[in-house]
């Protein structure tokens, strides 16, 4: 495994691997590493490239190397009053850069955007082993190309971000999860559609399999308690609201962002559009079970089925669904990526190229990358 210390030996190590025609699978906190096909790569680990950079809390904008931990960052904010507004989440030593580069956002992405939202800028070293930075430590930054927004969510496929400078937001200063009952697929998709679509401005909004549906209402304690004393009255028509604990609440949410309590041995993350969450749960395998985020924009679904019913169910109805969870020889097999138009994967593969020329970066972990030149 390589380590290296700063971004000279990372750029020495990715000119030396593009030289040699090696490949290089990016690595952060290994979280992750279970996500796409089976491959076989030398594996840089950049755990080292850890601490602050810059943190200005009057100017909300942290800068921080990719390897520092996810909780070290969430600790650090918070301390400060102040939070990723994406609500980023991970498992145990995730990074924040392996955590921007997958693109993670929690329940409250519904109302406050996802991690390329949130990332001004960085520096990165490319797959021709050169330093690059991009964005700027300002929120206004509109020159050129967004490369943040690239950079957000490529899976390290364009190139090892060493620093990362985010936006931050004030932490609210209360928030209450105001909850329902017993309510079927559709009940809940109503629900939580007129919920977030109300003056209550409620910033996320979650429902479980066993009908329990979450709606969170975050702000100024005076502002909350009016939006949770009118919520009821504005829901009436579709459910009956009670206010529940934060212990309870939690680990609700947990499981709603994440799917971590889903049986079975695979996993799929489905982006749909919310109308259409009800009618995916009704397409589902005998035996799958669901958890619904964002609205319903969201879906996570646990299967012991290796077949692609899911996918193909999901694409159906203007879906997509990503592979996050399965064994070995089904990964190899199911692309983890819902597989896109010709021209989208064409335009990907010039993107990529443009900075990994020598595929360093390419190490057969998406199919579409493996497969760049037919394309």
């Amino acid at each position: 495994m390589l380590e290296p210390g700063n971004a000279a030996e990372l750029a020495a190590m990715v000119a030396d691997a593009a030289a040699r025609g090696a490949k290089l699978e990016l690595r952060g906190g290994g979280t992750k590493s279970g996500f796409g096909a089976p491959r076989e790569a030398e594996v840089v680990s950049l755990a080292r490239l850890t601490g602050v950079v810059d943190y200005d809390p009057a100017e909300l904008v942290l800068t921080v190397r990719a390897g520092t931990p996810l909780a070290d960052v969430q600790a650090l904010v918070a301390s400060e009053g102040q939070m990723l507004a994406f609500e980023p989440w991970g498992d145990p030593g995730a990074t924040i850069g392996g955590t921007v580069a997958a693109g993670v956002a929690g329940s409250r992405r519904v109302t406050a955007g996802s991690a390329r939202d949130h990332l001004l800028g960085l520096t990165a070293v490319s797959g021709r082993g050169e330093v690059f930075v991009a964005g700027a430590k300002v929120v206004k930054n509109v020159t050129g190309y967004d490369l943040p927004k690239l950079m957000a969510g490529s899976w390290g496929r364009i190139g090892a971000m060493i620093e990362l400078t985010l936006k931050v937001l004030p932490a609210p200063r209360d928030v209450v999860t105001m909850a329902a009952r017993g309510l079927a697929p559709a009940a809940a998709h109503a629900a939580m559609a007129c919920a977030l679509g109300s003056r209550a401005d409620v910033s996320a909004a979650a429902a479980l399999p066993d009908g329990t549906v979450l709606l969170r209402v975050a702000g100024f304690a005076p502002s909350v308690a009016a939006r949770c004393a009118v919520l009821p009255g504005l829901l009436a028509g579709h459910c009956a609201l009670e206010a529940m604990a934060e212990e309870e609440a939690a680990p609700l949410w947990r499981q709603a962002m994440t799917g971590e309590a889903l049986r079975g041995a695979v996993r799929w993350d489905v982006h749909t559009p919310p109308r259409h969450a009800p009618e995916l749960i009704a397409a589902l395998p005998v035996g799958a079970e669901w958890a619904m985020d964002w609205g319903g924009g969201r879906l996570w679904i646990g299967t012991d089925r290796e077949d692609e019913a899911v996918r193909e169910a999901a694409a159906s109805l203007g879906g997509e669904a990503r592979l996050v969870l399965a064994p070995e020889a089904m990964r190899a097999r199911v692309p983890a990526f819902q597989p896109r138009a010709q021209g989208v994967l064409a335009l990907e593969a010039r993107v990529r190229r443009a900075f990994d020329p020598k595929d360093v970066f390419a190490t057969g972990r998406f199919a579409e990358d493996a497969h760049a030149d037919a394309v």
